[in-house]
């Protein structure tokens, strides 16, 4: 046993005991944190506005804070980076996560001080817990890789800024530092394709023994690797034992990451974002992510069908039940406040808080009153896909509307890496398993008011084109599941076979 596996075995411990302590008192923990937030904030600009002074009790705080997206936040932020102090947060954010949000254009999300922890401290828990519970260290003394943006920092109102992976890439352990690839110059490469390319040749002869990324990107990787050697994932890195995945659902991409393996390894499933690390999956034998109850975030659940009423139900963590939609909102010692990060959970269990992330609030199709949601299409397409050993590399879904003769319906655009034999079939297993999740749907199909859905194959590696198209290929970026207009479909349709 080699020295990093071997030091790491009793911290590994330590902290996961530390873990499964907080599960018995994470609804204390969530009321520590709040109060801590009100207390802390109540001399900045905001805390003063919303009168935080005044804050007693949590109904206090909905009656005096409503919910927000980052519109609404937007001339805090402005504020910030024009170089004033106690915006939101005591004195000055040290980083804004730079990310590019699907309706608010660029946004700048601040990171405190006091909130940087939350962001590198539990990425390093989830692998810890997996350490402790399977006792698989090894992989600790071999080659690690993170498929991210770029470390490099602009400046703006003083402020370093960057995207939010190229952050913590700045925060690694130097006892990692050794172990980790690809190299500084490498991971600043701008242009995906390029640094993909230099991430292959860099990593080809090396020892890899984990690999993290955004599903799409990590696929893109493999499918790179197999290209060069000929090889499988998993014979060209005999000792790779460890993926760890975030940013999007894994279980669409899940097949086809496992066949390009070609054996099992074990995953990690994490929930980060800008605005926080929310949740990460601390067993491999337990469904769901734990929710970080107690890393300096608040957090209140709304509805998911109440998100857009001008005044939802606001609840907090001791509240919620199992197998409800709710949108997730936070607050966090960055200074947001009832925050909507657009992204909704459902808990698979409150004792301890574990969930699913279930869809985009902002991410439905409803031009005929159906509210499909993320969670029901990929659902949907997973059921029948195994069904038909079909496996699927990407999708979006956008609705029709029939102009003229006809009905309108929900156009599929899947890029498939084996065609199924019947496609008319296939669609048809899809829409009828939609029409079990949806009883909206199912209403539309049978009231003969939509057509069945239609599916348009998309070119291998149309996707990945699109995406360069739009300036959004690698890093973080990701396909919308679902739009409620036209827009990326229309162009989709360039790559249509």
């Amino acid at each position: 046993m080699k020295i990093k596996s071997f030091l790491a075995k009793p911290f590994a411990n330590y902290i996961y005991k530390q873990i499964r302590k907080g599960m018995e008192t994470a609804v204390a923990d969530q009321q520590s944190i709040f109060n801590n937030l009100v207390k802390s904030a109540a001399k900045t600009e905001f805390g003063k506005e919303h009168g935080f002074a005044s804050i007693k009790t949590y109904e206090d705080f909905v009656k005096l804070v409503p919910i927000r997206d980052y519109e609404a936040f937007k001339p805090y932020i402005e504020r910030i980076k024009e170089g004033k102090h106690n915006v939101l947060w005591k004195g000055q954010p040290i980083y804004f996560a730079k990310t590019s949000g699907t309706t608010s254009g660029v946004k700048y999300i601040p990171i405190s001080k006091d909130s940087i922890d939350n962001h590198i401290n539990t990425a390093r828990n989830a692998l810890l817990c997996y350490m402790a519970e399977t006792g698989n260290t090894k992989f600790a003394d071999g080659k690690l890789i993170f498929l991210s943006g770029s470390p490099e920092l602009e400046r703006i109102g003083g402020v370093p800024t960057g995207r939010l992976s190229g952050i913590v890439n700045h925060h690694v352990p130097k006892y990692l530092r050794s172990n980790q690839l690809p190299s500084y110059e490498t991971n600043c490469i701008e242009e995906w394709e390029e640094k993909l390319d230099k991430i292959v040749a860099e990593t080809l002869q090396q020892n890899m023994t984990l690999i993290s990324g955004i599903p799409p990107w990590m696929q893109m990787y493999f499918d790179r690797l197999e290209e060069k050697s000929g090889k499988k994932i998993g014979e060209l890195f005999p000792e790779f034992s460890v993926m760890v995945q975030g940013g999007v659902n894994f279980e669409p991409y899940k097949a086809k990451l496992f066949e390009s393996i070609g054996r099992k390894v074990d995953t990690i499933e994490l929930f980060p974002a800008s605005e926080g690390f929310f949740a990460f999956q601390d067993s491999q034998k337990a469904e769901g992510l734990l929710l970080n109850t107690d890393s300096g975030i608040f957090f209140e659940f709304v509805p998911a069908a109440e998100i857009f009423n001008e005044k939802p139900t606001r609840l907090q963590l001791k509240d919620v039940k199992a197998g409800e939609n709710y949108a997730l909102i936070i607050s966090n010692n960055a200074g947001l406040w009832a925050y909507n990060i657009g992204d909704t959970v459902k808990f698979v269990s409150t004792s301890p808080y574990r969930l699913i992330v279930s869809g985009r609030t902002k991410h439905y199709i409803s031009a005929f009153g159906e509210h499909v949601i993320g969670e029901e299409v990929e659902a949907s397409l997973l059921k029948a896909a195994a069904e038909e050993k079909v496996h699927i590399t990407e999708f979006t879904v956008a609705p029709m509307i029939a102009m003229n003769d006809g009905k309108s319906y929900h156009e599929w655009f899947i890029e498939f890496e084996n065609t199924p034999t019947d496609m008319a079939a296939f669609a048809k297993k899809i829409d009828d398993n939609l029409r079990l999740k949806n009883v909206y749907y199912d209403d539309l199909i049978g009231g003969n008011i939509l057509d069945q859905l239609h599916i348009s194959p998309v070119k291998k590696n149309g996707f990945i084109d699109y995406m360069k198209s739009i300036g959004k290929l690698g890093g973080q970026n990701k396909v919308p599941r679902l739009s409620n207009d036209r827009k990326i479909a229309d162009e989709l349709g360039k790559w249509v076979q």
